[in-house]
């Protein structure tokens, strides 16, 4: 079957994209990887000791990212719906993480252990109508904080990406209640035409 122009489009700026190139000669599973990259040279998320869980983290690329930076001074959780290739460091569960024997599965994986940090690169795929998109992508977002608010130590941190748009304010709201600071980030990343950015909530009060 023809790819249509726009396929054509998205294949060209796709392999066109630096940061795609750069992905592919460093080894790293995908792009988003600089996303993380950046936010945490800025905000020192990654310290030693840190327990972490990536959702929606196929095809692995945060997650490859932070066990790295970690190595055996911390650990990283992951899970999707989808299935994700093992990755050295990182203990990966496969399921809908609203399901509660997903959910008790990652609590008998951390047996005990505090969660320190929960980021969440997770996103709906999308129509290119932000009147659809936009409530699909804020529901991931709740349903990721309400997933932090069940599992973060006090004095967490919550990193979470975001569409600009209807309930954004709204979320900001909630994250100050929940948080001691809250900071939107932008990373170089992120396309320019994106309406992503990433927000970075930060001192949990439970």
């Amino acid at each position: 079957m023809a790819r249509s122009r726009s396929s054509h489009r998205w294949l060209k700026e796709h392999f066109d994209d630096e940061f795609v190139r750069r992905a592919q000669a460093e080894g790293w599973r995908s792009r988003a990887v600089y996303k993380l990259q950046e936010i945490n040279e800025r905000d020192r998320l990654l310290k030693p000791g840190t327990t972490l869980v990536d959702l929606g983290a196929a095809p692995g690329g945060w997650s490859q990212y932070a066990a790295r930076s970690l190595g055996e001074r911390g650990r990283v959780l992951a899970l999707d719906i989808l299935p994700m290739d093992a990755l050295a460091g990182v203990d990966f569960i496969q399921g809908d993480f609203r399901e509660e024997t997903v959910f008790a599965q990652l609590l008998a994986t951390l047996a005990g252990t505090p969660v320190d940090l929960v980021i969440s690169d997770m996103a709906p795929n999308t129509s290119g109508l932000k009147a659809v998109d936009q409530p699909k992508q804020m529901y991931l977002v709740e349903l990721a904080l309400d997933f932090a608010r069940q599992t973060l130590r006090p004095g967490g941190d919550f990193l979470v990406k975001v569409f600009q748009g209807e309930g954004f304010d709204a979320l900001l709201k909630d994250l100050r209640a929940d948080f001691g600071s809250v900071a939107t980030r932008k990373p170089k990343a992120s396309r320019a035409r994106s309406a992503e950015l990433y927000l970075l909530a930060r001192n949990f009060r439970s």
